[in-house]
């Protein structure tokens, strides 16, 4: 690889400049309607809900805890420092950061603070010597690799003359450490990318006086999704001008996010390139490498004094109004795509194993985030789509691997999620569901999942479970506290919600509410009805559950627990599969989980059977058509569509309902169902009803019939105001019954 000439490297500094500012110029419209929505209605909001949704999953929560905070009222009588009336033991540190994350408090653990001194432990001051050298910062994410930005190391010539000091920081006392010196080491590895401005290099295992690098500890980076979301504050580990080592505390907000790079406001300075950006779980969200620089109006960077500013002026005379970071997934991203050998390799597939300085979050893992995998080009440095991509092993060489990956981890149905090189799998079984849970004491334990299992597998599927059902008890305990039901502001919500529907009938009205109900379906949460269904959304006035085929009334701890108890033994079965079929193909795993959630059902009932829509999301996790319905009702049903048996035809008759091979007529809630259905058929035209089996067209007259027959209840109208409250959209036919026989259901059955 060619050295680049000073010169030349003050050109792309400034070429990186000019980018960063045509980027932040691009997106100004984005931007500003981020910010108002953080200001009207809050974090949750600004950012894409699917990537809002993954953020909450990565801290233990999802929508309906989330609202359910939000909407709570502010107590500042609560107990355990919160506003929220809650018993101490409530609170870990997932409400706590929900309600950090909402904005609605300030407080956070001690630990905080100790896991960011564990943090910082890794970053150092890189000095770059040589004619017309300079400072940067960087930090350890391997036992041996350093990474910071490509415009402060460039190549291997010049990673070879310079150093990194850790520890360059005033003590507790105010007085300096004695930094410890380390020299970088290219010749073992060096990796630069130009256009996501990043570098990678080797570190010599020990300092000018003998310090062990090990003793510093990494940053286990991450690709998984949910580390940080518009409206998020970060925190930036630095050596600002080369200065000891400073932080930068939530003073800054993540204001944007593209493709490859995080726009934020804080108070970073000239010297802090190549920090980690951080969120409030220490995880590095990014690897800050530019401010965004006041411009003039033919694009071109200013310094402070206004005037044009050029690469000799030094980065301490550049005005700026912001900054940028680039995505760490991105950064993983590239890594992968670049595959060195003998010694080199080892080194950098330890950028991707666990170990970190800071404790890990616990949560259940992700899967990676996609990322377009760049050609190799025929000297060795993978192209990017425009063509700018420059990456370079120390050797001249680099190849392509295509990883293989096995994710097994509690997936938002309490079935695992199981990927081989393919998505999609389903959940797997043998033996019928266990009776329903006691409503007071833990979780049943694990069984033993085969011999050979790790012990920590089992204790993450422990931990797995008992967070969802710790946070369905705090959202049924809050909604002790929220009105069942506000019927004024329902009624303001659902005439807002159909303002532009107008006065139509027929099918220019079902074509209206499609298009309505879809374009409002955000987010779109995924089946949990743990979290989702028992402690709110299907709740009855007096707070218990009542079943929707049988009437049955229980306690929402009584199903929270006893799907918790499901979800741990699938788990298991699942671990034993794994141990017991090394072999088996993505088609027997799904076949195998299919049979277990036949055998091993939640007590939550999906109105249109699963099987009609191939368990596909967002209909699966559609909570419009989910009721809570003991096991034992849910397994009579099966996949049975609905029917009205005259009254002299045999049927198998049970507490649920008839049920014969033809139908199923449900012992209750006829009227309910009903319109569950009829918004499923709204929401999802051609999606099923072909097939006997189904829901054919001259089925239609029976759900009408059901409608008409059982008027909309104060439970349904809670339902809708529920779950519009968690997906956004609602139910037409709960909050306009009369639309039912306006509405040519003709286009909704699959042709």
């Amino acid at each position: 690889m060619t050295t680049e000439l000073r010169t030349e490297r003050a050109s792309d500094y400034l070429s990186q400049l000019t980018r960063a500012a045509r980027r932040y110029t691009d997106r100004t419209e984005r931007r500003d309607r981020n910010k108002a929505v953080l200001a009207t209605s809050g974090v949750l909001y600004a950012d894409d809900p699917e990537r809002v949704a993954k953020r909450l999953a990565r801290l233990g929560a999802d929508w309906s805890l989330a609202r359910a905070i939000e909407r709570t009222p502010s107590d500042p009588a609560a107990t355990a420092g919160s506003t929220l009336r809650l018993p101490p033991d409530s609170f870990g540190r997932d409400v706590l950061g929900l309600e950090r994350l909402i904005g609605r408090n300030d407080l956070t653990p001690v630990a905080f603070l100790e896991e960011g001194v564990l943090a910082a432990r890794p970053v150092g001051r890189i000095t770059v010597g040589g004619p017309g050298g300079g400072h940067g910062t960087g930090f350890l994410v391997s036992p041996a690799l350093l990474l910071t930005n490509h415009h402060v190391l460039g190549d291997p010539e010049e990673a070879a003359r310079s150093e990194v000091a850790f520890a360059f920081q005033d003590g507790v006392g105010g007085g300096p450490l004695v930094p410890a010196v380390f020299r970088l080491e290219p010749q073992r590895f060096f990796v630069t990318d130009q256009r996501l401005d990043f570098s990678l290099v080797a570190v010599a295992p020990s300092g000018t006086r003998g310090e062990a690098l090990s003793s510093f500890g990494r940053l286990t980076l991450s690709e998984a999704q949910g580390k940080v979301v518009i409206g998020e504050f970060v925190n930036i580990v630095q050596h600002p001008r080369g200065e000891p080592k400073q932080l930068a505390l939530r003073d800054n907000q993540v204001v944007d996010v593209l493709d490859d790079f995080l726009h934020y406001e804080c108070d970073t300075q000239p010297g802090s390139s190549g920090s980690p950006v951080f969120n409030d779980q220490w995880e590095v969200v990014a690897l800050h490498h530019s401010a965004v620089p006041k411009t003039d109006g033919q694009g071109r960077p200013l310094s402070v004094d206004g005037t044009v500013w050029q690469p000799d002026m030094g980065e301490a005379r550049l005005a700026w109004k912001a900054n940028e970071g680039v995505r760490i997934s991105r950064v993983l991203g590239a890594l992968r795509a670049i595959s060195p050998g003998g010694e080199a390799a080892g080194l950098r597939d330890e950028v991707f194993t666990a170990g970190s300085a800071v404790p890990a979050v616990p949560t259940a893992p992700a899967p990676p985030e996609s990322a377009p995998v760049p050609p190799a080009s025929a000297n060795g440095a993978a192209a990017g789509a425009n063509g700018s991509r420059a990456a370079y092993l120390a050797d001249g060489t680099a190849r392509l691997t295509v990883p293989l990956w096995v994710t097994v981890g509690l997936g938002p149905s309490g079935f695992p999620a199981v990927a081989a090189g393919v998505s999609g799998a389903q959940p797997v079984p043998t033996s019928p569901p266990p009776p329903l849970a006691a409503p007071a004491g833990p979780p049943p334990p694990l069984t033993a999942p085969g011999a050979g299992a790790p012990t920590t597998a089992r204790a993450d599927t422990v931990s797995a479970v008992e967070r969802d059902v710790t946070a369905a008890l705090v959202n049924l305990r809050l909604a002790q506290d929220r009105p069942y039901y506000d019927r004024t502001a329902d009624r303001a919500a659902c005439d807002a919600y159909y303002a532009g529907v107008g006065d139509l009938s027929g099918d220019a009205l079902r074509r209206a509410l499609t298009g309505l109900l879809e374009r409002t379906h955000a987010p779109r949460p995924r089946y949990q009805p743990i979290r989702l269904v028992y402690p709110w959304v299907d709740l009855h006035q007096d707070g218990r559950l009542r079943s929707i085929y049988s009437g049955r009334d229980f306690a929402p701890e009584e199903f929270i627990r006893a799907d918790a108890a499901v979800a741990e033994s699938r788990l298991n079965r699942v671990r034993e599969l794994l141990l017991r079929e090394s072999t088996a193909g993505p088609a027997e795993f799904e076949a195998e989980f299919d049979a277990l959630e036949e055998t091993m059902p939640f007590n939550c009932e999906h109105v249109v059977p699963q099987s009609w829509f191939a368990k596909q999301e967002p209909m699966r996790g559609d909570l419009h058509h989910l009721f809570a319905c003991e096991a034992g009702c849910n397994s009579f049903r099966g996949n049975f569509p609905y029917i009205d048996f005259p009254g002299v035809q045999e049927a198998v008759r049970d507490a649920c309902g008839r049920r014969e091979g033809e139908g199923f007529e449900p012992q209750q809630g006829k009227g309910t169902v009903a319109r569950a259905t009829l918004y499923f058929l709204l929401r999802y035209p051609g999606l099923v009803g072909d097939a006997p089996q189904e829901f054919p067209a001259e089925r239609l007259p029976t759900l009408l019939t059901w409608h008409d027959g059982e008027p909309v209840s104060e439970y349904e109208q809670h339902r809708n105001a529920a779950a519009a409250e968690i997906q956004g959209n609602r139910n037409p036919l709960i909050d306009h019954p009369d639309w039912a026989r306006r509405i040519d259901f003709t286009g909704v059955w699959r042709r």
